[in-house]
């Protein structure tokens, strides 16, 4: 069943708005209970750049300048700058059943916006590749986070709309 693009963002506020309180400062973005199915719908309704990206200790934001992301239905994720075409595939995955793999220490984080690039450890692109943890989506803007288990460091991820 396909839902109106302007009743699920109706729906986004309501939910937004009636937890807030008149001095927070309220914005189109959700918090981390929106559902997998939302954010899938809202990676889907675009192209997208990287306006933030940061790799434990140095913004790396520059590396994927002039890359336009594509979030397609059939799981394929396609960057392309010029001719230049990078291709891997992402899956937001409901993970309330096992918290275990929450990566921003917030328990109440239950979706995985997965990324995966089929690349060599030494390109760009290999350090998008995670089970990022969702901190806040809106139709216009994808805010990520990941904390390494390993060296403990926290990796930021921005997509905002084309």
């Amino acid at each position: 069943m396909k839902i109106n693009f302007t009743i699920l963002v109706a729906l986004v506020l309501i939910i937004v708005t009636s937890g807030c309180s008149k001095d927070d400062n309220s914005s189109a973005t959700t918090n981390n209970t929106t559902s997998a199915d939302q954010v899938t719908q809202i990676a889907e309704s675009g192209t997208w750049i990287i306006t933030y990206f940061f790799d434990t200790d140095s913004d790396e934001t520059s590396d994927f300048n002039g890359y336009i992301f594509s979030f397609n239905t059939d799981g394929s994720l396609v960057a392309t700058k010029g001719n230049n075409t990078v291709t891997g595939t992402w899956s937001v995955q409901d993970d309330s059943s096992n918290n275990s793999s929450d990566d921003d220490g917030n328990s109440t984080d239950d979706d995985d916006f997965n990324i995966f690039f089929p690349v060599p450890d030494t390109n760009d692109f290999e350090d998008l590749n995670d089970d990022w943890d969702i901190i806040s989506v809106s139709n216009n803007k994808i805010e990520l986070i990941d904390v390494s288990g390993g060296n403990g460091g926290t990796d930021l991820l921005t997509f905002e709309k084309n």
